[in-house]
């Protein structure tokens, strides 16, 4: 019992490291946004997260193998994931990237709902529909629609909520990962799919000039965003749902908002908002109250 006390205080830990990594993702990827374009960034990130990959499976004693049903279910996610991936750093080119982090984070798990809901075509209970409305008030003070009409549309606003809106879908595909093989064996073909649905839009010409580049903050936050983030943090992620349970673990991915904002501000000086941390607060109190049990 202690023995089984002690390796949870680990994953717990784990969690919350790999949480504010995924948050420190969202400055790193601002940085790497004045280096190259997005197609190019997006396909350097998925090459070193792939080559990570075929390392940490086999270290992990995880099979590469997806059962043959699960060929679509990864093609599509896949696909979903090249869509994501470039709405999120077209996002970052031209928005910030703490108040992006918030509002992506806090948007995902709310679309996910309303998409379920949708999806199962059933009336909300008393606490989703609360939790919805409080989700909508949420988004309208992250994005400040008061400030003008045209908010939605300002600093890369309306990629980050395509990007949002992109994720909730893919969520859907990749909570069947699991069924076809291990989440990391699926995690790894979806990420291949993602990769050769990019690789026909790069540019080869700022491809050779990228390996030119002798800066080391290009390299360093390319590695980190890759490897720490994708590879790591979601290696940690996937691991901690399988010993904790999906509901616990992504409990954790409240911390994210915080860690974007935080890490934003320290490494890249974005000031915090109040609109962001108040539409933050809310955002997490709207997925708190529909994921509480009746």
């Amino acid at each position: 019992m202690h023995h089984g006390k002690a390796s949870e205080k680990y994953l717990v830990v784990g969690m919350i490291i790999s949480m504010f990594l995924w948050g420190l993702g969202w400055p790193s990827g601002k940085v790497l946004t004045h280096y190259c374009s997005v197609i190019n960034f997006t396909v350097y990130r998925y090459t070193l997260v792939v080559a990570a990959m075929l390392i940490l499976l086999p270290s992990l004693g995880l099979s590469f193998r997806v059962r043959k049903a699960g060929i679509p279910v990864f093609l599509i996610s896949g696909l979903l994931l090249a869509i994501y991936s470039y709405f999120f750093f077209k996002g970052l080119k031209n928005g910030a990237a703490g108040a992006g982090g918030v509002l992506v984070t806090i948007m995902n798990p709310i679309m996910a709902y309303a998409i379920g809901i949708v999806q199962k075509r059933k009336l909300p209970a008393g606490n989703e529909i609360v939790g919805l409305v409080l989700g909508a008030i949420a988004g309208c003070v992250l994005l400040k629609v008061w400030s003008s009409g045209t908010a939605i549309m300002d600093s890369g606003n309306l990629y980050f909520l395509l990007s949002a809106f992109t994720w909730a879908v893919m969520s859907k595909f990749t909570a069947k990962g699991a069924q076809y093989g291990s989440s990391m064996g699926f995690s790894l073909w979806q990420y291949l799919v993602t990769l050769f649905c990019l690789v026909p839009l790069l540019n080869w010409h700022e491809a050779n000039a990228m390996l030119q580049i002798k800066d080391h903050v290009f390299w360093l936050n390319l590695f980190f965003s890759s490897i720490g983030v994708t590879a790591i943090a979601t290696t940690v992620y996937f691991y901690t749902t399988t010993r904790l349970g999906a509901e616990k673990a992504s409990s954790f991915i409240f911390l994210v908002p915080l860690g974007a904002a935080i890490s934003a501000w320290a490494f890249i000086g974005e000031q915090i908002q109040i609109h962001t941390a108040v539409g933050g607060v809310l955002g997490i109190a709207a997925v708190y109250v529909m994921n509480r049990r009746r």
